[in-house]
């Protein structure tokens, strides 16, 4: 079948367009996030990245804000807690598998890993994640478990 574009428009139009992607999930994490979770990134576009966040059983993350991102969380398995506070409202929900929720710009938040196994999390960050400085440490309810380093 031919074209109905003319050639220039095409070209000029490509110069704007993002190449899609495709990978597989990293076997292992490829960063700790500053809570203190194991992060396989994934693929991110303009507007978002996804991630996979990992708390090894029994493990607390350190209680954190985001000064500019928010982000959706899908849980994949295991059992856990999560902890935010939004000005006045504030409250603790189980994570299990099917569990979605939401961590607007500046939501206080904390979660931790109940049982056996660990809590595996697909999260969207929205815009991308900016790296170092975006997390802030604040107060939560739980004391965090000690850093990797410090295991």
């Amino acid at each position: 079948m031919r074209s109905v574009v003319p050639a220039q428009a095409t070209l000029a139009h490509e110069d704007h367009v993002t190449p899609f992607v495709t990978m597989r999930r990293p076997d292992g994490p490829t960063v700790v996030a500053p809570d203190g979770s194991d992060v396989r990134v994934l693929l991110g576009l303009t507007g978002g990245g996804m991630a996979e966040f990992e708390l090894a059983a029994g493990r607390v993350s350190a209680a954190v804000t985001h000064r500019t991102v928010e982000e959706i969380w899908y849980v994949l398995s295991g059992r856990g807690e999560m902890w935010r506070r939004q000005e006045t409202r504030e409250e603790v929900v189980l994570l299990e598998p099917g569990v979605c929720l939401t961590i607007p710009q500046g939501v206080h938040f904390q979660f931790r890993a109940l049982g056996d196994g660990a809590l595996r999390v697909l999260g969207v960050t929205m815009p991308p994640w900016p790296g170092a400085g975006e997390a802030i440490r604040v107060t939560g309810p739980w004391t965090p478990s000690p850093s990797p380093s410090a295991r």
